[in-house]
């Protein structure tokens, strides 16, 4: 990846990131937070991906659906941001970042174990 598309992966994170808690935080329950943005070498498509907090799997994809529907609004945002510094405003493709929610089942996971272990060392 070049300089220039490392930055402007960057800005667009930077930007949606805020876009998203400014603009449609009351559209988008519950939290959506940006976590990487990749940009393809020509500018025209940035890969947004988003951790998706929730209650259950059910409401973390219906929140992810609803980002996905609001993609041309906060591309449209963007553009009214970016103006400036970009001739193109890439076209926006949002991904379901799932690491967070991996993450905690591996903790509960180590937490089981530890348990386990120390009933076993007790007895």
């Amino acid at each position: 990846m070049s300089i220039r598309t490392e930055r402007v992966a960057e800005l667009v994170q930077r930007e949606v990131a805020d876009i998203l808690q400014k603009d449609f935080s009351d559209q988008l329950h519950p939290m959506v937070t940006v976590t990487r943005a990749r940009v393809t070498p020509d500018l025209s498509t940035a890969y947004i991906h988003a951790s998706v907090l929730g209650d259950t799997s059910e409401e973390r994809e219906a929140t992810f659906k609803q980002l996905k529907a609001l993609t041309p609004k906060i591309r449209n945002e963007l553009a009214t941001r970016l103006r400036h510094q970009l001739r193109t405003i890439p076209e926006l493709e949002f991904f379901l970042d799932e690491s967070l929610q991996k993450a905690k089942r591996m903790e509960k996971l180590f937490d089981r174990i530890r348990q386990e272990r120390e009933r076993r060392d007790a007895d």
